[in-house]
């Protein structure tokens, strides 16, 4: 397993959206969501893993986009797909308000 990601070069969205209304695929389908995502080269915010969509890996996996980026308060760790990478991407700033997830979490 990398030590390194190696899609750094990947990573577009350097400064994260001040508000989000939360993951774009469950508000246009009506399905709840747990935490949110938002992928690194294009801004498309999806739900995570937990959530019974998983619409962020979907995204990656349709668009070939390998990283995404926590948008959960409190957290700044982002995720390789490829390289199955946990990491902080230092050049990406700012913090999104979210709402409140619709299961609770």
């Amino acid at each position: 397993m990398p030590t390194d990601c190696s899609h750094l070069d990947h990573v577009l969205v350097t400064e994260l959206p001040e508000l989000v209304e939360g993951c774009a695929e469950c508000l246009a389908g009506g399905t709840p969501w747990l935490h949110l995502r938002i992928c690194l080269e294009c801004g498309h915010v999806g739900c995570c893993d937990d959530s019974p969509m998983r619409h962020a890996t979907a995204h990656a996996r349709e668009s070939g986009h390998p990283i995404i980026r926590s948008l959960q308060p409190d957290e700044d760790w982002s995720w390789c797909y490829p390289d199955q990478l946990a990491m902080v991407t230092p050049q990406v700033h700012g913090r999104t308000r979210i709402p409140p997830s619709p299961l609770g979490g």
